[in-house]
């Protein structure tokens, strides 16, 4: 019954996307995150639904008439040179066959990245497509909290099978992110209703966090956590929803939660943490012999045993630092790093730039629950490896457009903004006149 009603959903969905190719961006980030033919059981779980709403989307963007427009900034071309030097790394990888595979998935996901950039034009479109994000993970921060809840936390919260979130450690940075900008999206909500249903979302999936029992997800939680609540609005209210989540989470975990989570302190004495640590060596120990790092798909046992302080630990690298260090060497961790700290900058210039103007409120409000899904990325990522999880690539684009729409708000009423007046909202959102979605 699952499938059946997800290919309804999908199939019945193409002819209107050859129209409004923006709903097959968004269709694209639902499929991406919320996974749901990993949900069912028969036909639609391995068809490929995302390779069909793809091409389905670019033909649309091709034909439509829906406005398109193409954002280029120093970001973007940042990551355009990522993409180009892990296309050199590939060339001298170790496993050529492993890392070509691998890099046709990394093309495919920054594909549908500019696709996303290309179809982002309107405050509207931005806001449509963080309500997609938010909804799509949601479901599993508000499964997964009452999971937690009801179970008293004796279970793992785990994500969909074969997908970025499978696991528990992939599902929690997810969730992380996500609480910011469920809470973006509750500060310009005018519905009571929906307000109260963001805030639950928000407490519930920081639970569901607790519950999926990794120790990177509690020290992005406790590192996010007071983020949120220097970046917020409304920080009373902040601190309560933090108290809230907080409290009900610590008051139902087990004692083997805690049991686990103190490892972290004693990290010497863990078989798991030393084990990452020694692949953490082993990427640094590539990098400095092999300028183009090891390539995709290094971390096999004859790389580990040749390059490891410890020959005989070889398990995955499980960091979004030394995973970019060892596959591509120290000129990749640069890119990468020089990526994500230009669109903190950004970030930072948005906030600056809408301060003294209540039109723009929404951009700065989202650029700030932007770094905060940032902070929660850099600290669990340093205990993951999802260097390549499209979420972070979706929120670079989103800055960039909305630096741009900024942009485009100050330059039609610039006298407004500078005498600190509130300018028009509907004036200078768009380059060109929006299409109706």
């Amino acid at each position: 019954m699952r499938d059946l009603f997800l290919a309804c959903v999908v199939f019945g969905a193409l002819p209107f996307i050859l129209k409004r190719p923006f709903w097959g961006i968004l269709m694209l980030a639902w499929l991406g995150y919320m996974n749901p033919h990993r949900l069912t059981w028969g036909f639609m779980f391995s068809m490929p639904v995302v390779q069909i709403v793809a091409i389905v989307t670019l033909i649309g963007m091709l034909v439509s008439k829906e406005t398109k427009r193409m954002v280029w900034s120093r970001e973007i071309a940042v990551l355009v040179l990522f993409i180009v030097w892990m296309g050199i790394t590939t060339t001298t990888a170790f496993y050529q066959n492993l890392a070509i595979q691998q890099y046709e998935k990394v093309i495919k996901i920054q594909i549908l990245t500019f696709m996303t950039l290309l179809m982002l034009t309107s405050e509207r479109k931005v806001h449509l497509f963080i309500w997609t994000i938010a909804l799509s993970l949601g479901f599993y921060g508000v499964k997964g909290g009452l999971f937690t809840i009801v179970n008293g936390g004796v279970y793992r919260v785990q994500g969909p099978e074969g997908t970025f979130i499978g696991g528990n450690n992939e599902l929690a940075l997810a969730l992380v992110m996500t609480i910011p900008l469920m809470r973006y999206l509750y500060l310009h909500e005018k519905q009571k209703l929906i307000k109260l249903g963001l805030a639950a979302a928000m407490v519930l999936t920081a639970i569901a966090a607790f519950g999926t029992q990794s120790r990177g997800a509690l020290v992005a939680l406790v590192l996010t956590g007071g983020i949120f609540w220097l970046k917020s609005r409304h920080k009373f209210v902040t601190a309560i929803l933090i108290a809230t989540a907080a409290g009900v989470a610590l008051s139902v975990m087990p004692a083997e939660w805690y049991e686990r989570m103190s490892t972290i302190k004693t990290y010497q004495e863990d078989g798991s943490a030393q084990g990452r640590i020694n692949q953490w060596g082993n990427a640094i120990n590539i990098a400095n012999d092999r300028i183009t790092g090891g390539g995709f798909e290094t971390w096999q046992r004859p790389v580990c045993e040749r390059y490891a302080p410890n020959p005989n630990d070889c398990r995955d690298v499980h960091s979004i630092y030394f995973e970019v260090l060892g596959e591509h060497g120290w000129i990749g961790l640069a890119i990468f790093l020089t990526l994500l700290g230009m669109t903190w900058l950004k970030c930072s210039s948005i906030i600056r730039r809408t301060k003294k103007d209540p039109a723009l409120l929404w951009a700065r409000d989202l650029a700030a629950m932007v770094q905060v899904s940032m902070v929660a990325y850099l600290s669990a990522g340093a205990f993951l490896g999802l260097a390549y999880f499209d979420y972070i690539y979706h929120l670079v684009a989103v800055v960039v457009v909305t630096n741009h729409l900024v942009g485009q708000a100050t330059k039609s009423a610039p006298s407004a903004v500078g005498a600190g007046l509130p300018a028009r909202r509907d004036e200078g959102l768009q380059a060109s006149p929006p299409a109706r979605i």
